[in-house]
């Protein structure tokens, strides 16, 4: 038998996709599955990128630069302007998403055996990612029952060791909508410049903030900007999950330089995307405005909802568009699961995403599940009424 690498081995399978084959099979048996488990947003992708994209005239589809087409940087730095971040040409790179921004962010500040600090629950992949390249996450516990807020200063102070290199996380956070307060970025800026950390600033949902709330990014902290590296992509903001165009942004130009490596190793992000990709960064203010206003009424149909469901926890999101909720069962996985393959009302059924593959320490999220509110409303309290009917069901209930 051939040994394959403990590497590949040891690296987490998306717990979200993992269970896409028992979706599969209960719509094979005709069932109708509302999909709560992945953050594929139904609002239309701005039209401005299809017809970037049918009006492209060139005879030969060519390499772009590893860096990115000029033109999309050029937008993007436009974008930051309206946020008060200022970046030149050489200090953003063009990725193959989100994922491949993080990716290489991750190999660029850790080497095997460091260690990076992570609120959580956390964006699955980032255990993915930093398997992946022997780096240890080392979670920041928060808790469902303060809103998974921050712990206090001198909680985080003392997981911080020799290999601690970073701290990575989501703001507005996915997996729990939370968005960290003006005094929660401060507080980790300043240990980042106390103990000489970068901080890797996920920040693809900026723009999905509700309820009024101020929303601070890492960019915007001038005695930081040499270690924060802000990650980004279209995905969400504008509805172009597929397009798989993201970005890293760091004032700190050697990074960039040493990463633009790794861009070069892998050639080029599409070319075809990044031409649409230059027009969505043109979309006017107007469209967020909208689409804000739709998420936070589906956020409120999901909030108010589980909150009638005895035994359900869960906290107010203020953020992207995602709820964590503690469910009274006794394993949220086999929950998922079981209404999949077991349960139905008139041939239709609800997937969420198991939260325990959210979480570094072990037997946390267990009875957790991720919910994201991207369907239209009728939709969205279908599929409530499917949960509270399936939590009334379930043989393993713990109420």
């Amino acid at each position: 038998m051939m040994n394959l690498s403990k590497r590949i081995t040891s690296m987490q399978e998306s717990p979200i996709r993992k269970l896409v084959p028992y979706a599969q099979a209960a719509k094979a048996n005709g069932k109708k599955v509302y999909h709560l488990n992945i953050g594929q947003p139904d609002i239309e992708t701005p039209s401005s990128f299809m017809e970037a994209i049918r009006n492209f005239d060139e005879k030969v589809l060519a390499y772009s630069l590893s860096q990115g087409m000029p033109e999309l940087i050029d937008s993007m730095i436009d974008y930051y302007k309206k946020y008060d971040m200022h970046f030149e040409n050489d200090e953003i790179l063009i990725t193959n998403g989100g994922s491949e921004a993080l990716l290489f962010a991750m190999i660029a500040v850790a080497d095997a055996g460091d260690e990076v600090l992570v609120p959580e629950p956390f964006y699955t992949n980032y255990n993915g990612f930093t398997s992946a390249v022997d780096v240890k996450v080392v979670p920041i516990t928060c808790k469902a029952e303060e809103g998974f807020h921050l712990p206090n200063r001198k909680s985080i102070e003392d997981i911080i060791n020799p290999k601690t290199k970073a701290i990575m996380l989501s703001n507005p956070g996915n997996p729990t909508g939370v968005v960290y307060t003006k005094e929660e970025i401060h507080m980790l800026a300043d240990l980042a410049k106390e103990y000489n950390l970068f901080i890797l600033a996920d920040e693809v949902y900026r723009e999905f903030v509700y309820d009024g709330l101020e929303y601070t990014s890492f960019g915007n902290i001038k005695e930081i900007q040499d270690r924060v590296v802000i990650i980004d992509s279209v995905s969400k903001r504008y509805s172009a999950c597929g397009a798989r165009i993201g970005s890293v942004a760091c004032k700190n130009k050697e990074l960039i330089k040493e990463v633009l490596k790794l861009c070069q190793g892998r050639l080029c992000v599409p070319t075809l995307e990044q031409v649409g990709a230059i027009e969505l960064y043109k979309t006017p203010e107007s469209y967020f405005k909208t689409v804000n206003k739709e998420y936070e009424k589906r956020r409120d149909i999901v909030y108010t909802e589980l909150n009638k469901m005895p035994g359900v926890l869960c906290k107010k999101p203020t953020g992207a568009f995602y709820v964590a909720a503690k469910l009274p069962v006794d394993d949220a996985e086999k929950f998922v699961i079981w209404m999949l393959k077991d349960f139905d009302i008139d041939g239709e059924t609800l997937m969420m995403a198991p939260a325990e593959g959210f979480y570094a320490t072990p037997g946390l999220g267990k009875d957790e599940v991720r919910i994201a509110y991207v369907l239209n409303e009728d939709d969205l309290m279908k599929s409530m009424n499917l949960l509270k009917v399936a939590l009334e069901l379930y043989p393993n209930k713990t109420i």
